[in-house]
């Protein structure tokens, strides 16, 4: 990424943690632990004599409690920030709120000495910082991308079970850092009779439960986590589990929902590219409808491009309206996106589509 690094601030009121984070950033080519603050009145006044690149936060703690710290930063002094733990997924409707006032990125504090847990949360506190990192220009986005007001006691719940022959279309989508502001816009705008939607978010296991829920209190559609052996219905929407990944099966006369306990791929799990191909494998291409909204990273620019060869719609989300262009933008540049476009014409493509 070049010879400057990035400047972390860590704050977290354990001792002990800051100095294995320092440990773990001043390990990273790219990173560099500017300053360590035991909480958030000491995190101003860092801030005020220099401007970290990210913030790596945790929630609970004295004084302030890292939320009301974020959405003072957020509406006073913009800043990325990546929300670091132990609460984080025991009380997952912080993760939620943490996303909603617009952190980038929640990671659970690992409960194991497991050395792969470990290492798989380490791999992921530094891809999040650099990504975090990069969106610093661009956290605007974030705010103007709110989701529409809905009222949820007005939801229709129409129970169409849909056999193979009787579905026009399947959308199926991927995400990864400020995905899920995206996903709220586009989610939001949609009619409530749209095609099923299949969505891989790159979140941990833990928070896709409460992202489903608060997406099924603010769409006019029908929204859940995924389960295993669903019939694919009009007007539904499925999270990947974060524990799993989600694929898509055709079982007889239905499509299916799918969900694997394999191997991260491209370092995620869930992955988009899993979801992709299993797409491919089990829907007429004709029928397939993909998309790759912002994030860091590869996952799914390969996949999509075997979707656009197959004779799927395949819709990159473009850069200006991107909090990340790494996973669309590498989608772009292997020439795998029919279409570039920004989430308000994704979302009018997508209501033109007939079930």
């Amino acid at each position: 990424m070049g010879n400057k690094k990035f400047k972390v601030l860590i704050v977290d009121d354990s001792r002990i943690v800051s100095e294995l984070l320092t440990e773990l950033v001043e390990s990273d080519a790219d990173l560099t632990v500017m300053g360590t603050a035991v909480d958030p009145y000491e995190a101003v006044r860092l801030i005020q004599n220099e401007t970290p690149d990210v913030i790596l936060l945790d929630i609970e703690m004295p004084k302030m409690n890292g939320i009301t710290f974020l959405k003072k930063i957020m509406s006073q002094h913009p800043i990325p920030v990546v929300i670091f733990s132990g609460v984080a997924e025991v009380h997952s409707q912080n993760a939620m709120d943490a996303l909603r006032f617009g952190a980038l990125d929640v990671i659970p504090k690992p409960k194991s000495v497991d050395p792969r847990a470990i290492e798989e949360t380490r791999t992921r506190i530094l891809f999040s910082l650099k990504a975090a990192a990069l969106s610093r220009n661009r956290l605007h986005l974030i705010r103007s991308q709110r989701p529409e007001q809905y009222d949820g006691s007005q939801k229709e719940h129409p129970k169409v079970r849909l056999t193979e022959k009787e579905v026009n279309k399947v959308i199926v989508m991927g995400a990864s850092i400020g995905g899920t502001q995206a996903i709220e816009y586009i989610l939001t705008r949609l009619k409530p009779t749209a095609p099923p939607i299949l969505i891989t978010q790159h979140m941990p296991g833990g928070f896709t439960r409460s992202f489903a829920e608060r997406l099924e209190s603010i769409c006019p559609l029908t929204v859940s986590e995924a389960e295993e052996n669903q019939v694919l219905e009009q007007g539904h929407v499925y999270i990947a589990n974060g524990y799993y990944h989600l694929q898509l099966a055709r079982t007889g006369m239905h499509y299916k929902v799918r969900l694997t306990d394999d191997e991260p791929v491209n370092r995620h799990k869930p992955s988009v590219d899993v979801l992709f191909w299993s797409a491919i494998k089990s829907v007429s291409p004709e029928k397939l409808v993909a998309i790759l909204l912002t994030g860091m990273g590869e996952d799914g620019a390969r996949s999509m491009l075997d979707l656009k060869h197959a004779g799927a719609l395949t819709i990159a989300q473009d850069e200006k309206s991107s909090v990340v262009w790494g996973m669309p933008g590498k989608a772009v540049k292997i020439g795998a996106a029919t279409q570039v476009l920004s989430l308000s014409e994704i979302t009018e493509v997508l209501n033109k589509l007939k079930c």
